[in-house]
């Protein structure tokens, strides 16, 4: 059956990134979790504040070194991957990705970013070689046909966000990470859910927002998904195709 067709039994990565394990935040990350569970979807969750994990990619990272004497870090993925030395909280993100249908990434919008604690998890844990490398990345790259799903909270008001919004449109405010991380190592990416204006409404207007996540959650697998360009627009040297070029290669 299709991941698209609604009542499959999936699995479910939630990685979570919120300090507050009593923020609105973490409650979604709770709700989203049990709403999974019982629509009996396997889930994991990775809850990088609670675990402490380590944001920081360096040296420490890889056990032994394919160039002891210079760091080239992607370089040092494709190694130590290949050769089982990578830091061992590193292989066991890697291998819940993997794993996973579905990976929800679960945070508060810091400075238009994700929080530096989930920036390093993607630093540290989306593999070159594996996740991407060469002409494997967007619809070609090394997670294609999995699909991630970003919840987030923020400050800011709906009204402030969107064509000639005081901050310009939120998708173009995170395209480094809709484009440049998650559709780049091949995710297909559901329309986020945005938490707005969560530390200054009333608590009757977060439960409508926390029920309106949970109804989402609910229909993840029919939910909609950002669109990319494909590879197969562009030639071997990524110019892109006329028509009639990509006609003949099939691409439309």
């Amino acid at each position: 059956m299709s991941m698209q067709e609604e009542g499959t039994r999936r699995r479910v990565l939630l990685v979570h990134a919120h300090p507050e394990p009593k923020s609105f935040t973490s409650s979604m990350f709770h709700a989203a979790q049990k709403v999974l569970i019982d629509l009996g979807h396997e889930v994991r969750t990775s809850d990088l504040y609670a675990k402490g994990f380590n944001p920081v990619a360096s040296s420490t990272d890889f056990g032994t070194r394919e160039d002891p004497g210079y760091l080239v870090y992607a370089k040092e993925q494709r190694a130590g991957r290949i050769g089982g030395t990578l830091s061992p909280d590193i292989i066991e993100e890697v291998e819940n990705v993997l794993w996973a249908d579905l990976v929800i990434l679960n945070f508060p919008i810091f400075w238009f970013s994700t929080p530096a604690i989930l920036k390093g998890w993607i630093d540290r844990v989306f593999l070159s070689g594996q996740f991407y490398g060469g002409m494997r990345f967007y619809d070609r790259g090394g997670l294609k046909g999995k699909r991630a799903w970003v919840t987030a909270t923020l400050g800011g008001r709906p009204h402030m966000f969107g064509k000639d919004a005081v901050h310009d449109e939120i998708d173009i405010m995170l395209t480094h990470l809709f484009r440049g991380t998650l559709a780049y190592v091949g995710f297909d990416v559901l329309k986020p859910f945005f938490g707005y204006h969560v530390p200054y409404i009333s608590e009757l207007e977060r439960a409508d927002v926390l029920k309106r996540f949970e109804q989402d959650v609910k229909n993840w697998q029919t939910r909609q998904t950002l669109s990319f360009r494909s590879l197969d627009e562009f030639d071997e040297y990524l110019y892109p195709l006329a028509p009639a070029d990509a006609a003949r290669d099939g691409s439309i």
